[in-house]
Parts: structure tokens; C-alpha cells; sequence
């Protein structure tokens, strides 16, 4: 298994993990406990607690041997993982289930925001601090409303990440603006946040599995040009384009 180790401290291990699209991972289970960061894609989660697709701001704890398997999704599927030793963490209350999903909601926004930390040169006591507070609180939290017009949206936003929020409020027979505050509450992101990262993600997997040239890469995947898909990279991803396309040697 090939994996990008980012940070390696005394009782934790920050990896991101790229598969690439329609890509299959067997049956597997860690050591420590992990905790599973969505970056972008998708891919079907399969567990003790059941098959769930994932392709938006989430978080997934594994308990140290729960097994898991997934599948890519058709962009393909980028996580950071963090695993960890509960004596290690410090932490007076761990997670009871050997398995927990998050998806959307305030728990992803903060998971996200795990995320991008660790993408930066974190310390060790900035990232101990952020998981106990997440495994204490996340937890706790209720469950995320799933909102009747949140597929449809959904959809269009794939079908055409352009659409504007009156297009998609209109299609919704929503207000505008309570569409944008509902959509960030139920999902973990903006709607532009989510348009920016489907364009990403096209363009992402163009950079990995093909050898096509960044301006038509930047093309196909809606960006005006390679300008400003480099400024959208660099915002959802904190990488350049440059450095994705060299992410291939990491397929796990």
C-alpha cells in the first residue's frame, strides 16, 4: 500500500492516501485507531455497520482492527488519515463504536478544517489538541438533516458546477440566500466551495491518469484558464497543479 506520510510524531501518523479512479481496496484494519479525512472524490465505504457512499465533507473513525474496504468512486478518492495511539492522544473519552461516519453538518466542517492543518506543517500538540477536541465533541453531535432538495441540488452542481445560485435556487423553489446558509449548514461547505472542488476534482483526475497538457486539463474541467485553475488548486487543495500531477506515484 503506497501512501504520502506527511507527519510522523511520537504516537501518530498523518498520511494522505490517493486512490485512483474506479479503484478497489481489499479488506483491511489498522493497528491503531484512524481517523478517515475526506479531501475530494468518492468511493463506497463498506463496514460492520453497513455500505455507505461518500462524496462530500466527512469524517470516518475506525477503532484499531475494525475492518473496512472500499471503491473508488469516477474521480477517483483523496483522504488524510490520521492514526493514532489513544495513550498518545491523552484523551479521557474515546469513541464507543468500533466504527462512526460523519457526513455534512457543522462535525464535517470541522473534520475539513482538520484537514487543511494537516496539509500544513502542523506540531504535534496543535494536532493532539484538534482530535481530542473532534473525538469529544463529534460524537455528540445529532445527527446531520438530510433536506428533500439537497439530491437535486446536488446533481445539477455535478451535471454543471457553473450553475449559478439562483439557477439552483430556482430549480429548488428556494430563496437564494436561504438556499446558500441551508446547503452550508446540511453539507460542511458553500455551494461555490463545492462547485470549486468538482471542477478540482475532474481536473485532478485528468492530472493523475492521463498525460494531457495543463491548459487543456484546466479546459475540460471549466477553469477559465490555467490561471485560474492554479488559484483554485491552491485554494482547495493548497497544492499546485504541478504537484498533483506528480501524486501518481502514490496511487495506493
Amino acid at each position: 500500500m503506497q501512501n504520502m506520510m506527511l507527519h510522523s510524531f511520537s504516537g501518530a501518523l498523518v498520511r494522505r492516501t490517493i486512490d485512483r479512479s474506479d479503484a478497489r481496496v481489499p479488506e483491511h484494519a489498522h493497528d491503531w485507531p484512524l481517523l478517515s479525512l475526506f479531501v475530494m472524490g468518492s468511493y463506497l465505504n463498506q463496514t460492520e455497520i453497513g455500505e455507505q457512499f461518500i462524496a462530500g465533507p466527512s469524517a470516518v473513525f475506525y477503532a484499531a482492527g475494525a475492518a473496512h474496504r472500499n471503491t473508488a468512486g469516477l474521480e477517483g478518492f483523496e483522504q488524510i488519515e490520521i492514526e493514532f495511539d489513544p495513550a498518545w492522544l491523552r484523551a479521557a473519552d474515546m469513541p464507543s463504536r468500533p466504527v462512526m461516519c460523519w457526513t455534512g453538518g457543522s462535525t464535517s466542517a470541522d473534520a475539513r478544517a482538520i484537514a487543511a492543518l494537516c496539509s500544513h506543517g502542523v506540531s504535534e500538540n496543535a494536532l493532539r489538541t484538534s482530535l481530542q477536541r473532534f473525538l469529544s465533541s463529534a460524537p455528540l453531535a445529532p445527527p446531520t438533516r438530510h433536506p428533500a432538495w439537497l439530491d437535486g441540488v446536488n446533481r445539477q452542481l455535478r451535471e454543471d458546477p457553473a450553475r449559478s445560485v439562483s439557477e439552483l435556487a430556482r430549480s429548488a423553489s428556494l430563496h437564494p440566500s436561504w438556499l446558500g446558509t441551508a446547503y452550508r449548514h446540511a453539507v460542511g461547505e458553500g455551494l461555490t466551495d463545492t462547485a470549486a472542488r468538482l471542477r478540482v476534482e475532474h481536473a485532478v483526475k485528468l492530472l493523475r491518469e492521463t498525460g494531457l497538457p495543463f491548459a487543456q486539463v484546466a479546459s475540460e474541467a471549466g477553469f477559465c484558464d490555467q490561471s485560474h485553475m492554479i488559484r483554485t488548486f491552491q485554494r482547495i487543495l493548497r497544492r499546485r497543479p504541478s504537484a498533483v500531477r506528480e501524486d501518481r506515484a502514490f496511487f495506493r
